[in-house]
């Protein structure tokens, strides 16, 4: 018999972030369960991105704790895509790693799948590193500025991909600087930590 996955789950208790001599926040404390969505603000600098390293495992919090239930997926700057292949056979790589099918025509990449990655602009290769993200089928997604490079109607895209994740049972952390138009979305506000 096999074992039912864990319902996924995001947990942050009294957490603290420093970078060099200085605390960028402290405190920080949310919880989220299937279906909820969180969006990370605050000005630049404060530390979302640094929050999002922490839920992905890569940075180690100064204080206090986080937890994550389930798989998750993490999209920064970075799209995990190598640049000399074709957009095609780079998201081949990782449909062989994970299985996933990701919504090639929705991001607009339909046309693109023969053009080297290094090609790509700014803006589609964010597209490429969302149907990444999504092949992986992760129920926790951790995205880190999702929106920058992306013109109107590719954030519509977005935003209604976060939604039917959610819809489904996802969890979405977004840290964004820029607005993000989901339902049922809690915005936290990261403030600066007082020395």
């Amino acid at each position: 018999m096999q074992a039912s996955a864990p319902q996924p789950a995001v947990s942050v208790t009294d957490l603290a972030c420093r970078r060099g001599d200085r605390v960028l926040f402290a405190g920080v404390n949310f919880a989220l369960d299937p279906g909820e969505a969180l969006h990370l603000a605050g000005p630049n600098g404060i530390g979302k991105s640094s929050l999002i390293r922490i839920l992905a495992g890569l940075l180690r919090p100064y204080a206090g704790s986080a937890a994550v239930a389930g798989g998750m997926a993490l999209l920064d700057e970075r799209p995990a895509l190598d640049p000399h292949l074709p957009l095609g056979k780079a998201l081949a790589f990782w449909h062989a790693l994970d299985g996933g099918e990701a919504p090639l025509d929705r991001l607009g990449l339909t046309t693109l799948l023969d053009v080297p990655v290094r090609y790509l602009s700014t803006g589609q290769k964010k597209r490429a590193a969302l149907a990444r993200m999504i092949g992986q089928r992760a129920p926790v997604w951790l995205l880190d500025e999702p929106l920058n490079g992306l013109d109107v109607h590719a954030v519509a895209t977005v935003e209604a991909l976060v939604a039917d994740h959610c819809a489904q049972g996802g969890i979405a952390v977004i840290a964004s600087h820029q607005p993000f138009a989901v339902a049922e979305l809690v915005r936290f506000e990261l403030e600066r930590h007082a020395a």
